[in-house]
C-alpha cells in the first residue's frame, strides 16, 4: 500500500462516478434472464464440454490491466480466448451496453456493473441468472452483505468484484493540534472535534461534497436507513425524505452552516488540493480511500491514520458502502457457460483476486483474500505503519447486509445533484431539498410506470 498508480487512482474515479443517465427502461427483444423461468442446474458434463470448446468471449470492463486476470484464465483453459475491451467509464460504459443489447447487435458476453445499477438491468432482463450455473455454491465466499447485492429474488445476477466499506481517515498532526488525541467514537463527539479542529487549526474536519450522492447515501446506509426498496418486478419503495434520512441531513446542515465541514464538489481541482494543502482533517471514506490519497497528496505521508465511522449510538457498530463493482453475463451472449466461468474465476480464483487486491488495488469482496493474513496483514507507512487493509476487512463486516437500489438509480442520482447535492452546496435546507428529491423520485417512478409504496 505504499504507492497509488495511475491505474488506482483512475479505478477510485470509476467506483464514485454518480453522473450516469442509462438509456431507457423498455426490455430488449429476444433477451432471457433477470427474473425469467430459472432454468435447471447444469450438470458437470456440459460445463467440461463448454469450456473445452474453442470460444471467443468479448469482455466489457474499465478495470486498469485486466488482461493479467484474464490471461490466468486462458491459462487454465485455453480453449477459451477472451476479447477485453474497454468501452468507456460511467455514462458511457452503460449507455454502449444498453444500445448493443437492445440492438442485439455487438453486445459483450461479460459485462462490468456496479452494485447500485444491477437492478436496473435485471428489470429489463438484460442479465443471465447465474444460479443455474454454480454461483449458489460461491454465497459462502463472499461477506453477506456483498452476495445480497448481486442477488435478486432467488436469482444471482452477477459475481462480485470489489468493494468500499466506510471508514474513516484523518490527519493525526491536525487532530493532535487541536487536542483530540483519538478518532471520534460517536458523531457527537465528532460535532465537537470539528469545533476544536477549526478553531485550533482552521481546518475542516472533512469535506462532504454537494456532487456525489454515492458518498451521501453510504452515509444513510450505515445509520441503518432504507431510502430505497425494489420488489423486482414493477414496485419500489421510495422513502428519501423520512424522519431518519432528515435526521442525518440535519446533523450535517448543522457542520455545514456552522463553517466546520465544507462542501467542495469531489474529484476536482479543489478537492484534491484541499487534501495536500491540509484544508481537510479527515475523510469519511471507502476502502479505496487509503490507496487514493497515497497518490492525491504524497506530501502528508505518515500523518495518516485510518478508524470506523462515528456511530450515531455509542456501543453501535455499524457501516455502509460507497463504491465496488461486479461482473455479469448478459442474458444475450451464446456462450454463456463459458461466460460464466470467466466471471466466477476471476473474481473466485485466489491467484486472480489476489492480483485485484495487491496489483490492481480494488478492496476484496471475496473472503479468500479478505480474511488472507497476507493481505490484513501489511503495514502502510503512508498511515504511519498502521495496518489499514485489516482495518477496512474489519470495517466490511460491520456493513448491513440489506440495503436495496432502485432499478433507476441513475435517475435518482441526478435528482439527488439537483436537490439536495445543490441544498449542500448552498449551505441551504436539506430537510426541504429531500423533500423535493422525494418528490421528483415518486414523480418518475409513476411516470415509469411503477407503483410507489
Amino acid at each position: 500500500m505504499n504507492k497509488a498508480p495511475k491505474a488506482a487512482l483512475t479505478l477510485a474515479a470509476a467506483a464514485v462516478s454518480t453522473s450516469l443517465v442509462l438509456s431507457g427502461c423498455s426490455s430488449a427483444a429476444g433477451t432471457t434472464g433477470g427474473g425469467g423461468a430459472a432454468a435447471a442446474p447444469l450438470g458437470q458434463d456440459a460445463i467440461t464440454k463448454a469450456l473445452n470448446t474453442p470460444t471467443t468471449l468479448t469482455f466489457w470492463t474499465w478495470v486498469p490491466d485486466i488482461d493479467k486476470q484474464v490471461k490466468l484464465f486462458q491459462a487454465k483453459y485455453p480453449k477459451i480466448k477472451v476479447k477485453v475491451e474497454n468501452v468507456g467509464q460511467g455514462l458511457e460504459h452503460y449507455q454502449k451496453v444498453r444500445t448493443a443489447v437492445k440492438s442485439g447487435q455487438g453486445a459483450p458476453d461479460v459485462v462490468q456493473i456496479e452494485y447500485q445499477f444491477i437492478s436496473s438491468f435485471t428489470l429489463t432482463k438484460s442479465l443471465l441468472d447465474l444460479a443455474p450455473y454454480g454461483a449458489d455454491d460461491l454465497e459462502g465466499d463472499y461477506v453477506p452483505w456483498v452476495w445480497n447485492q448481486v442477488k435478486q429474488n432467488g436469482g444471482i445476477y452477477a459475481i462480485p468484484q470489489d468493494t468500499g466499506p466506510l471508514g474513516n481517515l484523518y490527519r493525526t498532526d491536525i487532530m493532535k493540534k487541536a487536542g483530540i488525541a483519538t478518532p471520534p467514537a460517536t458523531y457527537d463527539e465528532y460535532a465537537a472535534a470539528a469545533q476544536k479542529v477549526k478553531d485550533a487549526t482552521g481546518s475542516y474536519i472533512s469535506n462532504l461534497p454537494s456532487n456525489d450522492p454515492a458518498q451521501v447515501t453510504g452515509l444513510l446506509w450505515q445509520a441503518g436507513i432504507k431510502p430505497f426498496s425494489y420488489d423486482g418486478n414493477r414496485t419500489v419503495g421510495i422513502n428519501a425524505n423520512s424522519p431518519e434520512v432528515k435526521k442525518v441531513l440535519a446533523y450535517w446542515q448543522g457542520l455545514i452552516q456552522k463553517g466546520l465541514v465544507s462542501t467542495d464538489g469531489d474529484f476536482t481541482d479543489q478537492w484534491y488540493q484541499g487534501f495536500a494543502s491540509g484544508k481537510y482533517a479527515g475523510w469519511l471514506t471507502a476502502a479505496w480511500g487509503p490507496i487514493f490519497l497515497q497518490g492525491t497528496a504524497k506530501g502528508t505521508a505518515g500523518k495518516w491514520s485510518a478508524a470506523p465511522l462515528p456511530q450515531w449510538a455509542r456501543g453501535q457498530n455499524a457501516s455502509g458502502n460507497w463504491g465496488g463493482s461486479s461482473d455479469a453475463v448478459l442474458a444475450s451472449s451464446k456462450n454463456p457457460i463459458a461466460a460464466y466461468e470467466l466471471a466466477k474465476w476471476i473474481n473466485n480464483d485466489k491467484s486472480s483476486t489476489t492480483k485485484f487486491a495487491n496489483e490492481q488495488f480494488l478492496f476484496p469482496a471475496a473472503k479468500n483474500v479478505l480474511e488472507d493474513p497476507a493481505f490484513t496483514g501489511g503495514k502502510s507507512s503512508f498511515f504511519g505503519g498502521q495496518q489499514v487493509n485489516k482495518q477496512f476487512a474489519e470495517i466490511s463486516g460491520t456493513v448491513d447486509t440489506k440495503f436495496e437500489w432502485l432499478p433507476f438509480m441513475d435517475y435518482a442520482y441526478s435528482a439527488f445533484n439537483d436537490t439536495v447535492g445543490k441544498a449542500i452546496g448552498d449551505k441551504g435546507d436539506l430537510s426541504a431539498a429531500s423533500d423535493a428529491w422525494q418528490t421528483k423520485l415518486v414523480s418518475y417512478a409513476k411516470a415509469q410506470g411503477f407503483t410507489v409504496k
